[in-house]
């Protein structure tokens, strides 16, 4: 269906079209080139991280994420059942098992003490995994100081999926730098965009050397094609490089317009017992890249989304949990009943800025929200 308002369009402009133009003058169409280099080190200077690596998606930074960790077929890996499949899926190139852990309720994030309770387990049993995949869901970072605590208690490498959380802040720390590795998505409907990819930040220079080698087919430095390991195509390309650039000059303003959306739904609902908006945890502020209502009534998410639907309005469920999709059905889960009562009752908004907030609450939200 064709929407007048979308959840979270992309934001482009005249910046990010001057950096195309010159990728376009400057001859450098093909993968790799100038903007590609200068992307990589605006991204580790934005995170502080000391070195980056663009990629043609954020699923490809976590397939190698999870490689230079270590992880092989057959082996267990920890993820949060509520975030999208990509998460899971990119485990599942590995070989690897994804086992999926419950919610916290403040973040909506991996719950620290299932964590817990969950190695422990698999120290008794002699059966540990071989890491921990966190996620940021919907810009909210995890409670990364409890995570983080319990992954090094077990000596289990941590990796952070940011594909949401670009801008978003632990504390002081900013996201992607928890763990060894930091990965993000600028998939075209995330805070920032290049139409399609992805970059992996750490400071450890021989994991990125190495993802480096591996994301550029595993070629050999000899003056033929020469493969001594499974390489992968996974670099970006120096024009969707240079519309990040420009779109990175821009993120402070689009954060902005994202807080601003979700500061106007959170003081529509403020004196309404049908509904709230969900706020930062209290260790994070994010870059408000989503906007989610808790609905009272679980009934109401279908209904308002249906309504909103039948207004040309774009809205949805939060990500259903991974151990209730079908294609992990076989997989286990550990924990309660959190993720799935947060499913229920969680429904997406348009997010962009406070215009379309605005026009979503005169057009679809009002007629369910008694003042």
């Amino acid at each position: 269906m064709t929407f007048d308002i979308y959840l979270s369009p992309p934001n482009v402009g005249e910046i990010e079209k001057s950096f195309v133009l010159d990728a376009l003058d400057s001859g450098w169409v093909a993968p790799l080139g100038p903007h590609v280099d200068a992307f990589e080190r605006e991204i580790a200077t934005f995170v502080g991280a000391k070195h980056a690596l663009a990629l043609s998606s954020g699923t490809a930074g976590l397939h190698l994420a999870l490689l230079t960790a270590g992880v092989q077929a057959g082996d267990e890996v920890v993820v949060p059942t509520m975030t999208f499949a990509a998460t899971a899926f990119a485990v599942t190139y590995t070989g690897a098992k994804p086992v999926f852990l419950d919610s916290e309720t403040q973040s909506w994030n991996l719950d620290p003490e299932v964590l817990a309770t969950f190695l422990a387990t698999r120290k008794r049993q002699g059966n540990l995994p071989a890491a921990v995949l966190a996620v940021d869901v919907f810009g909210q970072m995890a409670d990364y100081e409890n995570v983080e605590r319990v992954c090094q208690e077990y000596g289990i490498p941590l990796i952070e999926d940011a594909a949401e959380s670009l801008g978003s802040v632990h504390v002081n720390n900013p996201a992607g730098r928890f763990g060894n590795v930091g990965v993000f998505s600028f998939n075209g409907n995330k805070i920032m965009t290049t139409s399609g990819g992805g970059m992996v930040v750490s400071d450890d220079e021989q994991v990125i050397a190495r993802m480096r080698y591996l994301a550029t087919q595993a070629r050999q430095p000899v003056p033929w094609y020469e493969h001594t390991d499974i390489g992968y195509n996974y670099r970006l390309s120096n024009i969707l490089a240079a519309i990040g650039r420009g779109q990175l000059q821009r993120l402070p303003q689009l954060i902005s317009d994202r807080i601003a959306a979700r500061n106007t739904y959170t003081k529509f609902f403020e004196h309404s017992d049908v509904a709230y908006v969900i706020a930062d945890a209290p260790w994070t502020t994010s870059n408000a890249w989503l906007s989610i209502a808790y609905f009272q009534d679980a009934h109401m998410v279908e209904t308002v989304r249906r309504s909103l639907s039948d207004q040309r309005i774009e809205s949805r469920h939060v990500w259903k949990p991974l151990h209730l999709q079908p294609v992990f059905a076989a997989h286990e889960f550990f924990g309660g009943n959190n993720a799935v009562h947060l499913f229920e009752h969680g429904l997406c908004l348009p997010s962009s800025n406070s215009e379309v907030a605005n026009i979503v609450i005169d057009r679809g939200l009002r007629n369910f929200v008694a003042k």
